[in-house]
């Protein structure tokens, strides 16, 4: 793959067989992100489990401290009083049943998150074809099933990310953008290997984090040493 002059310079900074220490890392993937647009700081945290055992499973959710500079867009599957709550608290969109179709059928797919009520799963679950393989059915573990659909809005809102493995075993998610300060993408960084670490399974052997990679939409990846997260 060719990559532009601008990775090249980028790339020439950063020395691929470093683990940096956590600032030294986010400055140089801040400095690496040159793009015209401003772009996503993701992190990338391979580990030591093997997901497709239940009990070796990692996912969860996380507050950012200092969000992550998207607007998210919440829809909300609820009924009767829960849904004027959901919009109150900030919702972009709420309903029930008359949701399925518009989904299903005709492929509305505006929003990020979907909150559902424990009570309304049965109906979700008819759209898990369509919502499963995009990361988007609700989820008790990630607080995305539940009663109190004003905390879920609030915190999602306010700069709450899902982590999930995927099939090689790695967490992909962002922890902000470039625009962001360098301590606050350190800030962000730091919460959420705080939560990867508390959810390590009790059926995880020998080393559980294996390697931890930031990068910038564009630019090259920046290992991380994962010596005090250990």
């Amino acid at each position: 793959m060719k990559h532009g002059k601008k990775y090249t310079d980028a790339a020439k900074a950063i020395d691929r067989a470093t683990q940096y220490e956590v600032n030294d890392a986010v400055a140089l993937v801040k400095k690496s992100a040159t793009a015209k647009f401003n772009e996503t700081i993701e992190a990338h945290i391979r580990l030591g489990v093997d997901g497709r055992h239940a009990d070796q499973q990692v996912r969860g959710a996380v507050v950012l401290p200092h969000g992550t500079g998207k607007t998210v867009r919440v829809l909300v599957f609820a009924k009767g009083p829960k849904v004027d709550e959901a919009l109150a608290a900030g919702a972009d969109y709420a309903g029930g049943e008359e949701l399925v179709p518009r989904i299903q059928k005709d492929g509305w797919f505006e929003f990020d998150v979907v909150v559902a009520t424990p009570d309304m799963m049965g109906v979700v679950g008819r759209l898990g074809r369509v919502l499963g393989p995009k990361g988007l059915m609700p989820n008790p573990k990630a607080g995305t099933v539940t009663m109190d659909v004003t905390k879920a809005v609030n915190d999602i809102k306010a700069g709450k990310i899902e982590y999930r493995l995927d099939k090689t075993n790695i967490i992909h998610v962002p922890v902000g953008k470039a625009s962001f300060t360098e301590e606050q993408l350190a800030d962000n960084f730091q919460a959420l290997m705080s939560a990867i670490v508390k959810a390590k399974p009790a059926a995880a052997k020998g080393q559980y984090l294996r390697s931890i990679t930031l990068s910038s939409t564009m630019g090259p990846g920046v290992k991380v040493s994962s010596a005090k997260f250990n």
